[in-house]
């Protein structure tokens, strides 16, 4: 078989297999697109109409109302919904940003300092920092909270002083920022270390010392990394309801709205409408984020994975 023979046919069976490739994902994407898609047109629907008909056939005989909206934001009078998801709404985004932006401003410096600043003993913190993945989340809420509340003690010396935080929002930004510090420091620090050492070493015969290097090269250069664990914090933060009722400690001034969505079921097992449209509320937000970012996000997961 002749050489353009031979490259005629690699190329038609890369092409086929590219397609199958693209009907294969098409496809898992509309089987995972298909429950966001009743949840929406639940949303709009009434209780009578959920129980008397799927919610694919309401798309051929459409009867769609606002009223779930209304009654989940603004309230509907029922013991469930009095003041509406409204305050909760407000609550998370409260949580999340700043829940969001703290360890990423630590994460980026501490990542610069491990990846471009050599001292004794970087590699050791670099890596002792990784190992904390390892500590499983759900044990370290109660010792945390107790820590929070109580300080520490080794016999009447205080050690640690009770920070008094628990049931406000500082009580909440911390352990998100404390738990997101491993995988962020480690994802960035792979990412800034793969940037040019040439550019580093440039910036500094210039005269320019580590704060103007970290400000003007390395956070310009260091967005797609930044972006793609800004999607994961905020993804992870507001999609969060077991460290929220933790360190809210019940306070309803402080509770995020994931802690509102469990009781819009209703007493027996009803309202529907109304979980409906509020778990849909829930879901937009981040879906904005991760639709407004997701241009970085593949550039920024896959950084400095290959130099």
């Amino acid at each position: 078989m002749s050489t353009s023979k031979l490259a005629s046919h690699s190329s038609g069976r890369k092409l086929f297999s590219g397609k199958i490739a693209a009907v294969v994902v098409w496809a898992i994407t509309i089987i995972w697109t298909i429950p966001t898609i009743g949840l929406f047109v639940t949303s709009f629907k009434t209780d009578k109409n959920i129980l008397e008909q799927a919610w694919w056939t309401s798309l051929l005989h459409p009867s769609f109302t606002l009223e779930n909206y209304k009654g989940v934001f603004l309230g509907n009078g029922s013991e469930s919904l009095s003041n509406g998801v409204l305050p909760y709404f407000i609550n998370s985004i409260v949580i999340t940003l700043p829940a969001t932006i703290f360890p990423i401003v630590i994460a980026t410096m501490a990542a610069y300092a491990l990846a471009w600043i050599r001292f004794r003993g970087s590699d050791f913190i670099f890596f002792f920092i990784f190992a904390l993945q390892i500590v499983p989340l759900q044990m370290s809420l109660i010792p945390l909270l107790l820590l929070f509340t109580g300080g520490a003690h080794i016999g009447s010396v205080a050690i640690f002083p009770a920070l008094g935080i628990a049931g406000k929002f500082a009580g909440i930004w911390l352990p998100h920022t404390m738990f997101a510090l491993p995988l962020a420091i480690y994802l960035l620090h792979n990412f800034i270390a793969s940037l040019p050492r040439d550019l580093m070493e440039a910036a500094h015969v210039d005269g320019a010392n580590h704060f103007k290097v970290f400000r003007m090269i390395v956070l310009p250069l260091s967005i797609p990394g930044i972006a793609s664990i800004a999607i994961f914090q905020f993804l992870w933060v507001w999609n969060d309801l077991l460290v929220a009722l933790t360190f809210a400690s019940g306070t309803e001034e402080v509770a995020p709205i994931n802690s509102k969505l469990a009781s819009l079921v209703g007493q027996y097992g009803s309202g529907y409408t109304a979980l409906s449209a509020g778990a849909f509320i829930t879901i937009a937000v981040p879906l904005i984020v991760f639709f407004s970012l997701q241009r970085y996000f593949v550039r920024g997961l896959l950084a400095g994975s290959v130099k």
